[in-house]
């Protein structure tokens, strides 16, 4: 056990959780509609599902090997693709069942590729679908999402001496604390990284510090006052 590293991996792994969700593409209710940007569902459920299945992925790989990077890593990748196979199939849905262009209504073009967004918006829409510029976003924030949720797992794994299963229960709790207090910096719906609303990471960045801090004296008194390593 090493109670200095389970606090930087912990809060290391809530801010970039924090930055992750920030980055996701979300169109909540109005998005299943075409009438917002994003993907048709809330903050917490569309990290939380990336965060499950890098917790998966990163699970698996921490049974064959202790290494840090490869295991956080491992998580990253799980959590890319599952988000990227939700806006991909959302895409393919908006395209091809409706006929209506992914296009952003924060941006007139695609700070990416250049392409026109504002000849191509739905009026008294907030676009629809998720265009290239979000996608991008999505991709890296759930990247950061899969890192930071892995990282916290293997704390818990590696330096507080939980088993895998506990390990994983826990670490899907602290993401979910951050994703959260996140969500509710966000306040509804968000587009990735050319949002106005990305703007108000720093307040986000400083609860979940905070949060995870917290989650992470928790995490030490259990790890050093009751003998659960094994259970």
């Amino acid at each position: 056990m090493d109670p200095i590293l389970i606090f930087i991996c912990i809060i290391v792994g809530g801010i970039l959780t924090s930055i992750g969700v920030h980055l996701m593409p979300v169109g909540g209710a109005p998005a299943a509609m075409g009438t917002a940007t994003g993907v048709a569902t809330g903050v917490n459920m569309l990290s939380t599902g990336a965060a499950m299945t890098g917790l998966f992925t990163a699970s698996t790989v921490a049974m064959v090997t202790s290494n840090i990077w490869l295991v956080s890593l491992s998580g990253a990748v799980g959590s890319m693709l599952m988000l990227a196979f939700t806006m991909l199939s959302g895409t393919l849905i908006y395209t091809q069942g409706t006929g209506i262009v992914p296009v952003s209504g924060r941006v007139t073009k695609d700070p990416i590729t250049g392409r026109d967004f504002l000849s191509y918006k739905t009026p008294q829409t907030d676009g629809h679908g998720t265009p290239d510029v979000s996608f991008l976003s999505g991709e890296i924030g759930a990247f950061l999402g899969g890192f930071g949720g892995a990282l916290i797992f293997y704390s818990l794994v590696f330096y507080a001496g939980f088993n895998i299963a506990l390990s994983g229960i826990a670490a899907l709790g602290i993401f979910l604390a951050n994703a959260v207090l996140s969500a509710y910096n966000i306040g509804g719906t968000i587009e990735g990284f050319h949002d106005p609303k990305f703007k108000l990471l720093p307040r986000a960045l400083l609860a979940c510090f905070v949060a995870s801090l917290i989650c992470a004296s928790f995490i030490y008194i259990v790890a050093y006052a009751l003998p659960i390593g094994g259970i």
